[in-house]
């Protein structure tokens, strides 16, 4: 006899819900998208209905395989990703706009629009949401591949820094040449690694959870137990640096730690983090040319404004000339910064949004986070609370980061703003990272056996009893 189960009655209108918003997503995306073509030209652009139509689809198919595979799943996170990803496209097209009013200045040569480029990216990277959904069924299969995830995330990792594979780019390591494209294998990694550590984690919790010494008042666990995660940990630690990508390599560590202190609930692993951290940090000042100039200009950007500081002045300059409620769209001149499109995409947003718009995009990535790990909350397996802790946390993370380095609340790094900045390994990796979220979610908001009461209990008792009297 098969227990009985809860009616999924709630799940049809969670799905209607995340459709409204995905729809009222694309709609403020395509109204923004009009909003550049009308201050650029004076006319409502040719292409804001196929943008919109576009996007509606996009869209509109990853609804509907959430419908069919992930009924249960968190209803917010889609629409969420939909309106920061549509956004994006649209700040691309306002910096293509950018260059090719700057190169006409200049008599250069009219350079590639990346907007066109980025929106293929999403469809690949949607194509990639709708695989993830439809193949991993049960997130839980994912720990069968932990050492798996391991060893191709450190290959992933190699890969960039062999001969002939790898491509430099501004000074930085961190690509592989595919034909006419790069490709960032450290995004792929980032996942791999998470499976990796939160299956590692999860068998040997109990083991890491028992201290075997104290140094210093802080419990440690034996060696041989943190010995595998630390080296996958170190290893790739050191690939980073050696790439010179200091982002990732904070993100990495980040991540370890947060998923190191919620497996085991030991606050002394935090203390340690920073410990470690501020350690790597002054080594990292000390012997590394590039990290000691980032800081340097973190703490005196105005002392060479028109050399290494400049990128991160101007940035400042565009903040501070959107003020509270910007210039509007497609009328700053975000496209005075360096590298707009990809590092400093938030202070195009910040130049011409306004403090509210920045405001607005950093609770849209606050609501996905905040909506992730309560998906880690409700998850039921300890390798989907770990998971989905990771997930969320390394989204949170990353944000900050890069937010941070725009602003001047830290020094700059070299990663991406998920979904905003131009970049298709980024924006593909971080779809995935939203479908296995939504994976846990679904699962742990799927409705489970009904309690037995002690009357189903006797009844059922009864009914068993008669039926092995009739045979």
């Amino acid at each position: 006899m098969t227990a009985p189960t809860v009616a999924p009655s709630s799940a049809p209108a969670r799905r209607d819900a995340e459709l409204a918003l995905t729809a009222f997503a694309v709609g403020l995306a395509v109204l923004a998208y009009a909003a550049v073509g009308i201050a650029q030209d004076g006319r409502l652009p040719s292409g804001a209905l196929g943008y919109g139509a576009g996007l509606g689809l996009l869209f509109g198919v990853a609804h509907l395989v959430v419908r069919r595979f992930a009924p249960y799943a968190d209803p917010l996170i889609l629409p969420c990703v939909a309106l920061l990803n549509g956004l994006g496209v649209v700040m691309i097209r306002r910096l293509d706009f950018a260059a090719v009013e700057r190169a006409q200045q200049r008599g250069k040569a009219l350079p590639r629009a990346d907007a066109p480029l980025q929106l293929i990216w999403t469809a690949i990277a949607v194509t990639a949401f709708v695989a993830v959904l439809v193949v991993v069924r049960d997130h839980t299969r994912l720990a069968r591949y932990t050492y798996t995830s391991a060893a191709a995330g450190l290959f992933l990792l190699l890969l960039p820094a062999l001969p002939g594979v790898g491509a430099t780019i501004n000074g930085a390591r961190l690509w592989i040449r595919l034909g006419p494209i790069t490709v960032q294998p450290s995004e792929v990694a980032k996942i791999l690694l998470m499976v990796f550590f939160a299956g590692y984690l999860v068998t040997k919790r109990d083991v890491l959870a028992l201290a075997s010494r104290r140094v210093m008042g802080l419990d440690l666990p034996r060696a041989r137990d943190l010995g595998p995660v630390l080296l996958a940990w170190a290893a790739s630690l050191a690939v980073l640096v050696r790439e010179k990508d200091l982002g990732s390599s904070l993100l990495f560590f980040g991540i370890f730690i947060v998923m190191l202190y919620v497996a085991t609930e030991r606050t002394s692993w935090l203390l340690i983090g920073m410990g470690l951290f501020a350690g790597g940090a002054f080594a990292a000042y000390t012997l590394f040319g590039h990290v000691r100039q980032r800081v340097d200009v973190w703490l005196h950007p105005f002392r060479d404004a028109g050399g290494d500081g400049y990128q991160l002045v101007q940035g400042l300059f565009g903040f501070g000339t959107g003020g509270i409620t910007g210039t509007g769209l497609g009328k700053g001149s975000p496209g005075i910064v360096p590298f707009a499109k990809t590092d400093f995409i938030m202070a195009a947003i910040g130049e011409e949004l306004g403090l509210v718009g920045v405001m607005a995009v950093l609770l849209v990535f606050a609501v996905i986070v905040e909506r992730g790990l309560r998906s880690a909350l409700s998850c039921r397996d300890s390798f989907g609370k770990l998971l989905a802790t990771g997930l969320s946390f390394a989204l949170g993370l990353q944000v900050f980061v890069i937010v941070g380095g725009v602003t001047g609340l830290i020094p700059l790094t070299g990663v991406t703003l998920p979904w905003l900045s131009y970049g298709g390994s980024s924006v593909v990796m971080n779809w995935v990272l939203v479908a296995l979220l939504l994976r846990i979610s679904d699962a742990g908001r799927r409705p489970g056996p009904a309690p037995v009461t002690p009357d189903k209990a006797r009844a059922a008792l009864q009914e068993a009893q008669t039926q092995v009297v009739r045979r």
